[in-house]
């Protein structure tokens, strides 16, 4: 090992601080999300707008995080997860502020619009970047933890859902609500980061005898069959997810007679079973292998959802809304690690399951929504019901990497013939 890589590794964060790091982040992300989402109603209010143009103010930050997740690809390659996060939290927190500051000083729809994309890069890339350097951490401390930074990301949601519904109830005006918020959280960030260790270096130095693997274009890596699947994956499990956020409270008061209160009570309960589905599901990860669990998730969701959607009965109905949840909570997680297995293509691949996944949160609420105008929403959650099915079926390409499962040519040496 070289001078260089010694006092490299001598000045590396410890792995637990890295790890502390990553799950500090993922709550922060929620926090940040949550903060807008929790605000929707003052920022409809304040300008007067339609559910027309607010759907439209959701797809400026859509085609943000869209931006975001193409860009962080090259990002993260270059600069690394940490730096990819530092300027995801510069993003997030202009794109917070100004937004708030147009929406209480009415600089008009245009200038949120414009904010809001930038909101949404950082997003975007916040997500690749913190997945790639949480998927590093978790392979250098030997278990599996990234159900639990999910976890975090879930209760990060609720907490700024918390804020938001309290900053609602005092009539805080949406500005000071994201100052306050969007600064201490791009700081906490930054601050948070200075523990993320350089996923491009963790990987053993090459010796004489050590073939050198050929890097991977970061376009490459969409030409091969297991980012297509592990997209798969993360596309049925993330319309799963997101379709509840969208949908479920809606689904409940529509389909099964509820309340409005009663309605967002349910989906309530299905963050929560999220949230336990991501704590728990990590031992059992280690004890059985991806393939396995995603499996069994893939079914258990089928099932909670075939209750919700086919049994007129409100207590088995939420019954299966716990399962739904459950079954849901550990696809996403367990396709950001499949993804960042090899850490040659760890940055573009993550980059590209994860712009398939959010496909789901683009396309997934307006084609539901069209399909339950029609049909009944509990009937559009058919198309959920159907890629939910297609996650399990490609559950296969998640299976851990090994190394002897490498590509022959991807380990030979560049002089090699």
């Amino acid at each position: 090992m070289t001078t260089a890589s010694v006092t490299r590794t001598s000045q590396a964060p410890s792995t637990r601080a890295w790890i502390t790091a990553v799950f500090v982040v993922f709550t922060l992300s929620g926090l940040g999300i949550a903060t807008w989402l929790g605000r929707i109603p003052s920022v409809r209010d304040e300008l007067g707008a339609s559910t027309f143009e607010m759907g439209l103010l959701v797809v400026g930050m859509s085609v943000g995080s869209i931006a975001g997740l193409t860009f962080a690809g090259h990002i993260v390659a270059k600069l690394g997860a940490k730096h990819g996060v530092q300027i995801a939290a510069v993003c997030l927190v202009v794109g917070m502020v100004m937004a708030g500051v147009a929406v209480t000083t009415g600089w008009g729809f245009a200038a949120i619009w414009i904010c809001l994309i930038a909101f949404g890069f950082g997003n975007g890339l916040c997500d690749v970047s913190m997945n790639v350097g949480g998927a590093t951490a978790e392979r250098l401390g030997g278990r599996t933890i990234m159900p639990m930074f999910h976890a975090a990301f879930s209760l990060g949601t609720l907490a700024g859902a918390g804020l938001g519904a309290l900053a609602e109830r005092l009539e805080i005006p949406v500005a000071l609500h994201f100052i306050v918020v969007g600064v201490l959280m791009a700081i906490a960030m930054v601050v948070a980061v200075r523990w993320f260790g350089d996923e491009r270096v963790t990987e053993p130095e090459p010796t004489d005898t050590t073939p050198v693997p050929l890097p991977v274009s970061r376009w490459a890596v969409w030409k091969q069959p297991t980012t297509l699947f592990i997209g798969v994956i993360v596309l049925g499990m993330a319309l799963a997810e997101g379709s509840a956020n969208d949908w479920l409270p809606l689904a409940m008061i529509d389909g099964h007679g509820l309340d409005n209160a009663s309605g967002s009570a349910v989906l309530t309960v299905f963050l929560a079973a999220m949230t336990v589905g991501r704590v728990a599901g990590s031992p059992l990860i280690d004890r059985f292998g991806r393939v396995p669990v995603l499996r069994i998730s893939a079914a258990v969701a089928v099932v909670g959802l075939g209750m919700l959607i086919f049994i007129p009965n409100v207590p088995l109905a939420i019954v299966g809304v716990v399962l739904w949840g459950l079954g849901a909570s550990l696809g996403f997680p367990m396709g950001m690690s499949a993804a960042a297995d090899d850490p040659r293509t760890a940055a573009a691949k993550v980059s590209a399951v994860a712009t398939i996944g959010y496909v789901a949160f683009l396309a997934g609420p307006p084609i539901i929504g069209f399909a339950g105008e029609h049909f009944g929403l509990l009937n559009g959650l058919l198309i959920v019901f159907v890629f939910i099915v297609a996650a399990g079926l490609a559950s296969g390409a998640a299976r851990e990497r090994t190394p002897d499962a490498e590509p022959a040519d991807a380990n030979r040496r560049p002089d090699a013939r």
